[in-house]
């Protein structure tokens, strides 16, 4: 073996010393959060996610956010044709973002517009793209048991009010939730619609021990127990119903409380159906358009639906359902006579499991899309 010469040692330096200045320039300087509310049980903030750029500069604070989202107009011009806002509540990636992806691509963007509230304490990788790419919003921390669900929800009305005076209908939406109609379908049925569709339920086993999940008495005198009801998460509101909500600071000072209950502290499932049956009852029809399955579950969480389940069976299933419309057996006093005739169709359905993405996608033309 050769010694090397002076020369040849020379001539290395010289040739790895762009790549030591290279390496040294362009090092990443790793930024470590130091302060973490001990509330939150995650310990890491992530804030690699492509916000929404919105078309004006709009405050980050709630409070200043949901004043000036009262400011816009109850209805969208009549010259217009009206869009549907798809809010998506999630702290994952969205695992059915390639049949959402199908499902908007059917319809020219001028029908619809997207929303993510996405928890920074999450990582997001795969990062949103396609029609999700740049309609995260300034999102803060939502956890279950808490009202951080309700502010989350209420921010993304916010948002989408400003953002878009076309916007006529707010659907909220998670990520175990799928599209079991066309886009088409979905758009006419709720195009139509001069109500809200927003489940609300009285006289359900539990109520007292949600509405008490407080503090004895900490509800009154805003809410009274007789005026506390229970419906899905998961909605679709007028536009004049999304307004009103992220006006609200009557009701808001209750539920935003911390409950001394967690096992019957359910906020999300309990603001938005007593708010509305106490402003608006007769705008809202009392049911979601959103299918789960209930049945032999005690555990506070519906049916998860298996890979195995899936199928054209699955889907035609789903969609013969019958809404339930609150209280309909119990009502009784001719108030709600229509209820009994209704039958709106179910437009979205959920939970589904990440890995049920394959077996969807094989039949989202031939079955799910088609009408």
């Amino acid at each position: 073996m050769l010694s090397p010469t002076p020369f040849s040692l020379i001539c290395a330096f010289l040739l790895c010393l762009p790549l030591t200045i290279i390496f040294t320039i362009t090092s990443p300087t790793t930024t470590i959060p130091t302060q973490i509310p001990q509330s939150l049980k995650l310990t890491k903030t992530y804030q690699k996610i492509n916000l929404i750029s919105p078309p004006k500069s709009l405050p980050l604070d709630d409070d200043s956010l949901f004043h000036l989202a009262t400011r816009v107009k109850s209805r969208p011009p009549c010259s217009d044709r009206p869009k549907i806002a798809f809010l998506f509540l999630t702290t994952t990636p969205l695992p059915f973002s390639p049949l959402w992806e199908c499902f908007f691509n059917q319809t020219p963007k001028t029908h619809f517009s997207i929303y993510v509230h996405a928890d920074p304490r999450f990582p997001y990788d795969p990062p949103f793209s396609g029609v999700f790419a740049h309609r995260v919003i300034p999102s803060q921390p939502a956890q279950r048991f808490t009202s951080t669900l309700i502010s989350a929800t209420r921010r993304l009305l916010a948002h989408a009010l400003l953002d878009d005076p076309k916007n006529a209908m707010f659907a909220l939406l998670s990520p175990s939730c799928i599209p079991i109609r066309s886009f088409n379908f979905t758009y006419q049925t709720l195009a139509r619609s001069k109500k809200s569709f927003i489940e609300i339920l009285d006289n359900e086993i539990g109520a007292y021990d949600r509405w008490a999940a407080r503090g004895e008495d900490a509800m009154l005198p805003q809410v009274k127990l007789e005026e506390f009801r229970i419906g899905s998460q998961f909605w679709i509101l007028k536009r004049k119903h999304a307004r009103v909500v992220v006006g609200d600071h009557q009701l808001w000072s209750k539920f935003k409380l911390p409950c001394q209950r967690w096992d019957t502290c359910y906020p999300e499932e309990n603001y938005f159906p007593t708010f509305l049956n106490m402003r608006e009852p007769g705008g809202c029809v009392p049911a979601t358009l959103t299918h789960v399955d209930w049945r032999g579950r005690f555990d506070g969480h519906p049916r998860t639906y298996q890979a195995s389940d899936l199928g054209p069976h699955l889907i035609t299933t789903l969609r013969n359902d019958r809404p339930k419309y609150g209280d309909e057996k119990e009502s009784g006093n001719g108030s709600d006579w229509s209820l009994t005739e209704r039958r709106d169709p179910f437009l979205f359905a959920r939970k589904f499991p990440q890995d049920a993405i394959g077996p969807l996608m094989s039949m989202a033309n031939d079955v799910i899309f088609k009408d």
